[in-house]
């Protein structure tokens, strides 16, 4: 596209829209991929790029059978349309702060299982939340507890609530409560008609067993060391279903456990020596000054837990 004698004139809402959009583009690598984030058809999101180039008159990437790439234009673009849209959210956190009733938006990532624990208390949080600031608008979604750090320190979520076997330096913990967690089988396991008398720690270590698939704080990395790691599991529900399939052997959260353990669907092995603790925290990235739905949540947090930033 020629550039000669063009200005590009205002930037209203319309240009920012599209901006969003070719940035969701970008980030997923392709219009296909950006479908479902955007939740607007190929077609769709096509067009809102062909009018957005023919708007600043440039071409800013190439699609075709050799895939998708960014011109040298298109990658100054996303670069500028970053620091704007930065920009813009910064404006938008300023004017809450000031606001006497505060709007925006809270995110919030969750680890499999926390939400619904009562030891969390995440409904209360919720609700407290929605009381000191009824105009905010929530998001939540579910995530594994390596993409709950990062998506926390890239600024994609404001809080994460998630067990932890490391203290990253970029990151404040508030200890909400802890796991511990046993080893077990189902009951279609050729170990349940075994007596604890009768099980060997050389017979458990022998079984095969499920490993989380994310690097264990100390304690928990010894009680598998030794076993028959063939299987990765990191959501619960994923692992107790392999578990509950007969041919394999791992270790769940007591609480977690306990209504298949009552129900005979599982039961504990090797006593009382095969546990670890697993720590359960609300993470946010450290700042100078958290924006005000994130000052606001950490005070729910701390005035329903009773805990220390840590």
């Amino acid at each position: 596209m020629s550039q000669k004698n063009y200005s590009l004139g205002q930037v209203g809402d319309f240009e920012i829209k599209q901006l969003r959009i070719f940035k969701a583009v970008v980030d997923n690598g392709g219009f296909s991929a950006a479908e479902t984030e955007l939740n607007i058809s190929r077609s769709t999101v096509s067009i809102h790029i062909s009018n957005l180039e023919a708007r600043l008159n440039l071409t800013l990437c190439r699609r075709g059978r050799g895939g998708f790439a960014l011109t040298q234009e298109g990658q100054v673009i996303y670069e500028m349309t970053n620091k704007l849209l930065d920009s813009l959210e910064q404006f938008r956190d300023v004017a809450n702060e000031m606001s006497h009733n505060p709007a925006g938006e809270l995110r919030i990532v969750v680890s499999d299982g926390i939400s619904l624990d009562p030891r969390c208390r995440f409904p209360e949080m919720i609700s407290r939340f929605c009381d000191l600031a009824p105009d905010m608008t929530l998001h939540s979604e579910v995530a594994a507890m390596a993409n709950i750090e990062r998506i926390v320190l890239n600024d994609e979520a404001n809080v994460g609530l998630t067990p932890y076997h490391r203290r990253l330096d970029g990151l404040n913990y508030i200890p909400l409560y802890s796991d511990i967690c046993r080893l077990y089988c189902s009951q279609t396991h050729p170990l349940l008609g075994l007596t604890d008398d009768e099980l060997t720690d050389e017979m458990i270590d022998g079984l095969t067993a499920i490993q989380p698939g994310l690097k264990l704080h100390e304690e928990a990395s010894q009680q598998l060391c030794a076993m028959s790691l063939k299987a990765t599991a990191y959501f619960y529900e994923t692992r107790l279903a392999m578990i509950l399939s007969g041919k394999f052997i791992a270790f769940l959260p007591e609480a977690y456990a306990e209504p298949y353990v009552q129900s005979g669907q599982l039961k504990r092995l090797g006593g009382d020596d095969r546990f670890y603790t697993l720590g359960i925290a609300a993470i946010t990235k450290k700042s100078a000054q958290p924006n005000r739905p994130t000052a606001l949540f950490l005070n729910v947090i701390h005035e329903l837990s009773g805990q220390s930033v840590s």
